[in-house]
């Protein structure tokens, strides 16, 4: 019996970034004054995004590189390797919905048979069998999937934590969400120990980026913002923007790196669409 007139439940999370994207909205609109002449045309929101990547960068240092830290001193390359690859796996399902969302069947049904070779032989995604099997892997999320079907992606944005967007990304992010299966775990506890273990995993892989990117930056958030609009750009392209937008965008050389090479996901702790989470955890500890 259907129960007329009660709000339909869209998963645990997604209610939350929808309230979040209406605040940014808010923000962007009083904000969108604020902007000068010499204001950088792809991020109008310069002052508030520089703003919220202090806010970040301090949280980051406080608490989350001193807990990767740890966990990466203490966590053989093994198990990290594995937890990695358990995390990875569950984003190829929402991989292929939305491959499947761009009309690619190759990638989708690679994303399928990525998730249902490393569920079934792989003990649930620990052990990456099917890149053994050379099925290729294509992360896709649903800002890249609007981005894909001509929506463009707007203002630069820094969100709360989560680090370098866009308006369209951000917009994207209920759907993400409710495509999440971490974030829909109905056991609580189970769902926010995951979701934790997740977010210091991604961290201590993106240590030496982090380092890099500390080295090799005089001004950190504009060479994040530039490599992040680069290398976003060049995946929704497949790695081959229109010519006239590489040259707005800039940063050539970071639009060719590959998602692990590039320190911009270091701003990202939970974007792990952008790079590649096991490239350095074969390190050694």
């Amino acid at each position: 019996m259907r129960n007329k007139g009660r709000p339909v439940d869209v998963g645990p999370g997604a209610g939350r970034w929808a309230r979040v994207l209406a605040v940014l909205l808010i923000g962007y609109s009083l904000l969108g004054c604020a902007t000068g002449p010499n204001a950088n045309p792809r991020d109008p929101l310069e002052p508030f995004n520089r703003g919220v990547f202090e806010f970040n960068d301090a949280i980051d240092s406080a608490f989350f590189k001193p807990v990767a830290t740890t966990y990466r001193e203490v966590t053989p390359v093994r198990v990290r390797q594995g937890i990695g690859n358990f995390f990875g796996n569950l984003e190829d399902l929402w991989s292929f919905v939305n491959n499947a969302l761009q009309f690619k069947a190759g990638p989708a049904l690679d994303s399928l048979r990525r998730f249902g070779v490393n569920t079934f032989f792989g003990w649930a995604g620990v052990v990456d069998v099917a890149s053994g099997m050379n099925i290729e892997k294509h992360s896709k999320d649903f800002g890249h999937t609007l981005g894909y079907w001509g929506i463009s992606s707007g203002p630069y944005l820094v969100l709360p934590l989560l680090g370098p967007s866009s308006l369209r990304d951000a917009a994207a992010l209920p759907i993400d969400t409710m495509g999440d299966l971490v974030a829909n775990v109905n056991h609580v506890p189970t769902r926010n120990v995951a979701s934790a273990l997740r977010i210091v995993d991604t961290r201590s892989s993106l240590l030496k980026a982090s380092a890099m990117l500390e080295e090799a930056a005089l001004d950190r958030y504009s060479f994040v913002r530039d490599a992040y609009l680069a290398r976003r750009r060049s995946v929704i392209f497949e790695g081959s923007p229109p010519e006239d937008d590489a040259a707005l965008n800039g940063a050539a050389t970071s639009a060719a790196m590959s998602p692990a090479e590039s320190p911009l996901a270091d701003a990202g702790l939970m974007q792990p669409h952008y790079f590649d989470p096991n490239a350095d955890r074969k390190d050694p500890p």
